[in-house]
């Protein structure tokens, strides 16, 4: 055999090797990304039920008071489901209208729904470090931004002028066993990934007016709404453009 041809076939099967390695790279893609979409509808499937399961096993009835509607959770129905509930959040014109869980840590619900079992989806809860004793200078409650809407997947809504410039939008409503209170929007943005807005405890009542002063400038809207120090607030959070943002709600409570 030829010098030249030795080299031919040496190129040959160099380029089938190749050939080899990228169609086993795109296999390996392709089977990672299939399992992926199946376990994206797996969850949502159970995502769904559960949300069915709660809408049997909770009462909410909704009473005129004037141009309000009151909410009144069961949660003793609510709580045969999963201890860990704490509340339960409505933000209008969002998908947002879940019970509110709460846990030991910021990881367990990251990963886990309602009922406590595995699922990418998660569930809404509120900050481990919050008491929920009517006393929380700041309640901070996490979601998932999901694509197919559900959890915060909607939060995002809060960014459009269609929203924010909505009255009917402004209040919020975030209900406790020891509490049946609204919240006043004040506050909505998008910043990086920080832990700046989620402070829960401050050391004075300066640091905590210069709190609501830094987050109140960073709103992309002027709501017209006086905080103090001596107000308590609610924060909503979730994540945005592959976790380099967040999207952020803060609104201050209501007298009861």
């Amino acid at each position: 055999m030829s010098r030249k041809t030795k080299r031919m076939e040496k190129q040959k099967n160099i380029s089938k090797n190749i050939s080899l390695i990228l169609m086993t790279i795109f296999l390996v893609i392709l089977i990672f990304s299939l399992i992926q979409i199946i376990r994206w509808i797996i969850n949502n499937n159970k995502t769904e039920k559960v949300l069915s399961e709660i809408s049997d096993a909770i009462n909410i009835e909704e009473k005129s008071n004037g141009d309000e509607l009151k909410y009144i959770i069961d949660f003793e129905k609510l709580k045969s489901k999963n201890k860990d509930i704490i509340g339960w959040l409505k933000v209008n014109n969002t998908n947002i209208e879940y019970p509110i869980v709460k846990s030991n840590d910021n990881n367990f619900y990251l990963t886990h729904s309602i009922d406590k079992s595995n699922n990418t989806a998660g569930w809404p809860f509120v900050d481990f470090r919050n008491k929920i004793d009517g006393a929380d200078k700041n309640i901070v409650i996490y979601g998932h931004n999901r694509k197919d809407k559900s959890m915060f997947g909607t939060l995002q809504n809060i960014l459009n002028e269609k929203w924010y410039n909505n009255d009917e939008n402004s209040k919020i409503i975030f209900i406790t066993e020891n509490e049946n209170v609204t919240y006043e929007v004040f506050s909505v943005y998008k910043t990086k990934n920080e832990d700046y807005y989620i402070q829960t405890d401050f050391k004075d009542n300066t640091n905590y007016d210069e709190f609501i002063k830094t987050i109140k400038g960073r709103s992309l809207k002027n709501f017209n709404v006086e905080v103090t120090s001596n107000d308590n607030i609610l924060t909503l959070s979730t994540c945005a453009n592959n976790n380099k943002y967040r999207v952020v709600l803060h609104a201050k409570k209501n007298s009861q």
